[in-house]
């Protein structure tokens, strides 16, 4: 079993900064890929960024050059560094872990407004 537990989210300005972060435990061995997504309110959840074990990200097209996603393979910890953020970047944001299976954190919310 695999416990994904994010922290980081909050109230913040626009034009302001965040840092997410998702530390992994139990059986994580072979996985391949974390990532964040976002869900906000009446909308699908959509894909934020994503980073595989070798160190290659992704990124949705809206948050290029905003957020940065990185890991510390060590404290098996991913985390979404987010700035200029601005209102539509407002929902609970969410860690996946990809392996045989797909495993989500619980969610932390992120608030950007004045």
């Amino acid at each position: 079993q695999v416990q994904l537990v994010e922290s980081g989210g909050g109230l913040v300005q626009p034009g302001g900064s965040l840092r997410l972060s998702c530390a992994a435990s139990g059986s994580i061995f072979s996985f391949y890929a974390m990532g964040w997504y976002r869900q906000a309110p009446g909308k699908q959840r959509e894909l934020v960024a994503s980073i595989t074990i070798s160190g290659n990200t992704n990124y949705a097209d809206s948050m290029k050059g905003r957020f940065t996603i990185s890991r510390d393979n060590a404290k098996n910890t991913v985390y979404l560094q987010m700035n200029s953020l601005k209102p539509d970047d407002t929902a609970v944001y969410y860690c996946k872990l990809s392996a045989r299976l797909d495993y989500w954190g619980q969610g932390t919310q992120v608030t950007v407004s004045s």
